[in-house]
């Protein structure tokens, strides 16, 4: 096993009989990991109560437990420079008359490159390996290791920014940014602009500030469709000194990217969550656009939310750290408020035209006057067709994916269910199988019931797949695509639509919140919601403040170039607060409301949660373990209130039984410490405990 070195000269402490193992031995001459990284990620594991070695896992680059890909490298030796000479006359007869063509072709040719040669370029002279190995035997020539130089990703060329004037509202904030900059020292900005105020502008002019005092940025995007935007931004300004950090990298790709960062040959890191963790040194500024995306929190061990340990890794290189969204969380803002970040605002757009006018349609009438199997309102569909005779583009948004949310039984009323999770299977039409979005669990659409095997079934719901075929029979000469996580599966495949969709090739583009994040389409003029409200029935108490961030950002996606844009919001709860203020695009007064809801039934951001969730082979089991947590956490001493045990939302998955814990406290560190202190006891039960601090999905 391969283990990392974090700290000299401890003393040894151990209660095991079993005897402490040597080391076998040191990979690296130099640290692997320089000591801002070693910090990040011991803090990282104490506050999110995870192992160090699982947060430094997340930033390391993936072939890292195997040796970096090398290619042979031939020099000759002393001896055989004097055989490959271009004077033939040094040559000895009895020498010459041991080689072959292929030896002397390959003598000559390094002959001729005092610094020798790559095995492939050898291989491209005529040269075979067989001939090589020969002259090694021989020792007329010298081979060497080394790992492949470079690391740059084969990207578009990319033309030189041109810098545009700022609005009042972006002078300002720059301004004021600049002036904190400027200080060296740590703090945390929130930049609250509304869709289309010119985030990313103030984001590429403040990183030309760092850079040029000499220092480093990191700029953190919530998903890897958003990646490759930005670096052509950054690489605009600054050329091949940006670097890129996500998953969707091969692995020979991240590790060449990663050992560039190492080597000090970056500038500045566009990255995900995970590039947080990046060996960037000297850093000045740290960007999290779209601060309150829940992409940036990690939803398996170590659950570490990307947002926190950014402003941590900026106070610990002494940065500034700028939050931007224009609908931000509401822990971010409630702490702007408060006065522990500076909030700097942005109103305005920076085109001619405002936001974007926004109607409500009221699907209980669609479905009184034309039937209980409508998609597209006939306000949505006549507004398509205007766009479309403009030429014009349109995006729908659903979020919900597959072409029927369940399958029922019209005789005994039964659903076809996942076996390992307590939840119904989708139906996903172009496959013809119905699957579970948690396990992958995936078997042919059924024909039968498969409780009382009754003929009659049905779909129930519908979606993005579903509003796909609605568009085409609705507009059969349109060009539809649709992006959601089943056609974006391949590499690539989310640039490529972009792209497209940017040129005008595609009239209406159809997704889940892929759709609404941070894309710029001047053409788009028209945004679709549909069903708007299907994420207010999840037993989450985060789904009002998801719902109205949603909204708000999908319909900023329409009427920002020259034309005036519109947004059709289709729902059933027309009333709730979420879409009434997502649809006036006013934050404030969602934020006021959202906070009387959270403060009445103390819920993050007034108080400190942990989610704990207690994994049995039976219901009873992860119950009896659940009250024996309960139990242990109450004897720790009292550090706020503890709720549960008690069935979790998803009450089985991937075929275990789920019992949920919640811990709440206004004392964050005491509330960690007591839980920890808890899990310290239960040494039988902790593998089976999962720990979410500050979770954002609780469920």
């Amino acid at each position: 096993m391969i283990g990392y070195v974090i700290q000299n000269n401890v003393p040894i402490q151990s209660d095991s009989d079993r005897a402490i193992k040597d080391i076998l031995k040191q990979v690296d001459d130099q640290p692997f990991l320089p000591q801002a990284v070693i910090d990040l990620a011991l803090w990282a594991a104490d506050y999110y109560l995870c192992g160090p070695g699982q947060v430094l896992e997340v930033g390391l680059p993936q072939d890292r437990r195997v040796a970096p890909r090398t290619y042979r490298h031939f020099t000759l030796t002393a001896k055989g420079r004097s055989y490959a000479c271009v004077d033939p006359g040094n040559r000895s007869p009895t020498t010459a008359k041991r080689l072959g063509p292929k030896q002397r072709l390959a003598l000559d040719s390094l002959g001729k490159v005092g610094e020798g040669l790559s095995q492939s370029d050898l291989n491209g002279c005529g040269v075979s390996v067989s001939t090589l190995k020969r002259l090694v035997d021989m020792e007329l020539v010298r081979v060497t290791n080394r790992q492949i130089a470079g690391g740059e990703l084969n990207v578009d060329p990319v033309t030189s920014k041109t810098e545009f004037q700022l609005t009042p509202d972006q002078e300002a904030a720059l301004a004021r940014l600049l002036s904190i900059l400027s200080t060296e020292r740590f703090q945390t900005a929130l930049l609250h602009g509304i869709t289309g105020s010119g985030k990313t502008e103030i984001y590429l002019r403040l990183a030309k500030a760092v850079l040029r005092s000499g220092r480093r940025a990191l700029i953190l995007v919530p998903e890897i469709g958003l990646t490759s935007a930005s670096a052509k931004a950054f690489r605009g300004l600054f050329g091949s000194r940006v670097a890129i950090q996500h998953s969707g990298l091969s692995a020979r790709e991240r590790h060449a990217q990663w050992s560039r960062i190492r080597a000090g040959d970056v500038d500045l890191v566009v990255g995900t969550r995970s590039a947080v963790f990046t060996p960037l040194d000297n850093i000045g500024l740290v960007v999290v656009d779209e601060e309150h995306d829940g992409s940036y929190k990690q939803e398996e061990t170590p659950r570490y939310h990307g947002r926190d340990v950014a402003i941590m890794r900026a106070k610990q290189a002494g940065a500034l750290v700028v939050l931007g969204s224009a609908t931000p969380s509401l822990e971010s803002y409630h702490r702007a408020i408060r006065g522990r970040y500076e909030l700097i605002a942005l109103t305005t757009r920076i085109s001619d035209q405002g936001l974007p006018a926004i109607q409500i349609i009221d699907m209980k009438e669609e479905f009184a006057e034309q039937g209980g199997e409508v998609v597209l309102s006939r306000a949505l569909a006549s507004g398509m067709r205007d766009r479309l005779d403009r030429h014009e583009q349109v995006i729908i948004l659903l979020n919900r994916r597959g072409f029927a949310a369940s399958v029922f039984c019209r005789e005994c009323g039964g659903t076809a269910e996942c076996p390992n999770c307590s939840v119904s299977l989708t139906i996903h039409r172009t496959s013809g199988r119905v699957r579970c979005h948690y396990c992958g669990h995936s078997r042919l659409v059924p024909t039968r019931c498969p409780i009382c095997q009754g003929e009659y079934l049905e779909f129930s719901g519908f979606g993005t797949e579903r509003v796909e075929l609605e568009v085409h029979q609705h507009f059969p000469k349109a060009k539809v695509a649709r992006m959601d996580r089943d056609t974006m599966a391949h590499r690539g495949a989310a640039d490529e639509l972009l792209t497209r969709f940017g040129r005008g090739e595609i009239d209406i583009l159809v997704g889940t919140q892929m759709v609404a994040k941070g894309h710029d389409f001047p053409k788009v003029t028209l945004v679709g919601v549909v069903s708007a409200d299907v994420g207010l029935g999840v037993a989450d108490f985060r789904a009002g403040e998801r719902t109205f961030q949603l909204l708000t950002q999908v319909a900023g996606r329409a009427g920002r170039g020259a034309r005036p844009g519109e947004t059709i919001v289709q729902t059933i709860n027309p009333t709730h607060y979420s879409i009434q203020h997502a649809c006036l695009q006013s934050y404030e007064a969602f934020y006021r409301e959202e906070l009387q809801f959270r403060q009445a039934m103390r819920y993050p951001p007034t108080l400190g949660l942990i989610n704990l969730i207690v994994r049995g082979s039976s219901e009873s089991a992860a119950m009896r373990d659940g009250f024996q947590l309960v139990k242990a956490l109450q004897h720790r001493g009292h550090a706020g209130w503890i709720l549960g045990p008690a069935p979790a939302p998803l009450s089985r998955l991937k075929g275990q039984h789920r019992v949920q814990i919640l811990a709440k406290g206004d004392h964050r560190t005491r509330l960690r410490k007591v839980v920890e202190s808890a899990l310290d006891q239960l040494p039988r039960i902790r593998r089976r405990i999962s720990v979410d601090v500050d979770p954002v999905f609780v469920r």
